[in-house]
């Protein structure tokens, strides 16, 4: 691409521009994110919290770099961005078998990126003439910058698929995604493969961290826990990503058992999936802790730890995101709000089948304090307790793994 540099008053009205989006509000990103994330084709990134979060993060490096090249030299080519995100990213795509045509989803980054520079440009340039050159020049760079990123980065992608055709974790991760593909490998070879039997009952768990400082080494402790919870000294531990495990292990796991430990863990969460034998069950678990692993996601929930019985009415309740909150609003209304001793004694109550008198032993507090509180909810409620107990159930249970009380 032919590059003439710009007027120096372009070139200053560059360099104002680029300081400004150096400091681009929370807004705009949210904006290029929607972007990159948005459309059925991106489903397998934007439903993936890891890839997810690591696309968030290309696109604030890419923003910054781009910004930031332009402040020091306004109007230059700016080189691909081939930093660290890039190169997790590269890395993570890899490794869930996606190739570099899901990189088109910068393109639609740019465009949104390209919208936000055009009000800068717009608010910056007074004189027509000098405004036809920002804009002319500007929308050139940031697509030749895209251009560049992407191939640079479908470089690396190469470079990363040809590193993971080598090493065992390489033919662990081949043989995994052949057996939950449904795949006519043989059992034993499998087996053989793996260094796992595929026999007996099994428990499937994702882990995973979507918080870029995350230590890696924490995952794997995570990954241990999880077997041990179960009591298998010999689990299957598959690196699915930089910043993925996933785990089988021979058993059920103990969730509070589990739940301390994983808790100690800064950063790392763990969905575990149903419990299941043989072939079918290694499969099915898998799945289910998917399931359980983008509700966690979907919710934005604070929980590091969720297993697919505690959530499985929640994460059906909660594919519609939208759906869900008017659910939940319909159902509590001002108890949706309501402290934290109101809502659980109606949580406990109905947990305790509507049985005050274990409901208030298992609150510790006196049974006509509990009829209290029981009598506060239903004035908040739309409609009475006893005439709603199974949608109040289940509105209290999204809102628990959404992160109220």
């Amino acid at each position: 691409m032919l590059w003439e540099p710009p007027s120096p008053r372009v070139r200053e009205l560059i360099r104002l521009g680029a300081e400004r989006a150096v400091r681009a509000p929370e807004g705009w990103l949210e904006q290029i994110d929607e972007a990159t994330l948005f459309g059925s084709h991106r489903r397998d990134i934007a439903d993936d919290p890891v890839l997810a979060a690591a696309t968030r993060r290309a696109n604030r490096s890419n923003l910054l770099f781009w910004a930031a090249a332009n402040v020091q030299a306004p109007g230059e080519r700016v080189p691909a961005n081939v930093s660290e995100p890039q190169v997790l990213i590269a890395r993570d795509l890899v490794r869930r078998g996606l190739d570099h045509s899901v990189l088109d989803s910068y393109r639609s980054g740019q465009m949104a990126a390209l919208r936000l520079w055009t009000d800068i440009c717009f608010s910056l340039a007074a004189d027509r003439d000098e405004l036809r050159e920002l804009l002319d020049i500007s929308s050139r760079s940031i697509s030749a910058f895209v251009e560049d990123t992407i191939a640079a980065t479908a470089v690396q992608i190469a470079r990363e698929r040809e590193e993971l055709t080598r090493g065992s974790n390489a033919e662990r991760l081949e043989t995994v995604t052949l057996l939950l593909d449904g795949a006519p490998i043989a059992a034993a070879r499998a087996e053989q493969r793996l260094g796992y039997r595929l026999g007996g009952e099994h428990t499937a768990a994702v882990v995973w961290s979507d918080a870029p400082e995350t230590a890696l080494g924490a995952l794997d402790r995570a990954a241990e826990l999880v077997a041990a919870a179960t009591g298998d000294p010999r689990p299957l531990t598959v690196q699915a990503g930089v910043a993925t495990r996933w785990v089988w292990a021979h058993g059920r796991p103990d969730p509070e058992r589990l739940r301390p430990g994983v808790a100690a863990i800064a950063g790392v969460r763990v969905a575990v999936g149903s419990t299941g034998d043989g072939v079918d069950g290694f499969r099915r678990g898998h799945l289910d802790a998917l399931t359980v692993q983008r509700m966690l996601a979907r919710l934005d929930s604070p929980h590091q730890l969720a297993t697919h019985d505690e959530v499985e009415l929640v994460a059906l309740l909660t594919a519609d995101p939208e759906a869900a909150d008017r659910f939940v609003h319909r159902v509590l209304g001002a108890l949706a709000n309501a402290d934290r001793e109101l809502v659980e004694a109606v949580r406990t109550f109905i947990a305790c089948q509507c049985n005050a008198s274990q409901a208030a032993d298992r609150l510790y507090v006196h049974r006509n304090t509990l009829l209290r509180r029981l009598a506060r909810a239903d004035d908040l409620l739309p409609r009475p307790l006893a005439d709603a107990v199974p949608e109040v159930s289940a509105a209290l249970a999204v809102l628990r793994w959404r992160g109220g009380v």
